[in-house]
């Protein structure tokens, strides 16, 4: 390898560029790491329900206001039901011995009412959404 003679103000000048290399290198490891934790979205609340005999398990949750909430929905039952809310304005089905997801929100503070269409008279529940952050 052939080796240059630089003079002393070059050598101070590549130096500098060295450690402005460097830096440089830094700043942008320190700008992409930064840059990955806030471009992720943090990851919803899941509720689970259960619909058994008809009724859903819990029949009552809570929810943290202006968040989305992903909503797990598992039919114990024989029988297809659907997921119903005026309220939450979502209809899901989920099919006998099925399970279907699906997101709610984000909502205001409030209460939020609903209800398995097929079997109304027992298969009803309440989302209480809170203050939240």
């Amino acid at each position: 390898m052939a080796k240059l003679a630089l003079s002393r103000d070059q050598s101070v000048e590549a130096d500098q560029m060295r450690s402005r290399f460097g830096a440089l290198i830094a700043a942008l490891a320190l700008a992409s790491a930064a840059g990955v934790s806030a471009a992720a979205p943090p990851e919803p609340a899941t509720v689970t329900l259960t619909l058994k005999d008809h009724r859903f398990t819990p029949s009552d949750f809570s929810v943290p206001a202006g968040q989305r909430v992903r909503i797990v929905l598992i039919n114990q039952d024989l029988a297809t039901e659907e997921f119903d809310s005026h309220d939450l304005r979502t209809e899901q089905l989920v099919t006998p011995k099925g399970k279907v997801s699906f997101f709610i929100g984000p909502l205001k503070p409030g209460e939020y009412s609903f209800m398995g269409e097929f079997h109304a008279a027992t298969a009803q529940g309440k989302v209480t959404v809170g203050e939240g952050r």
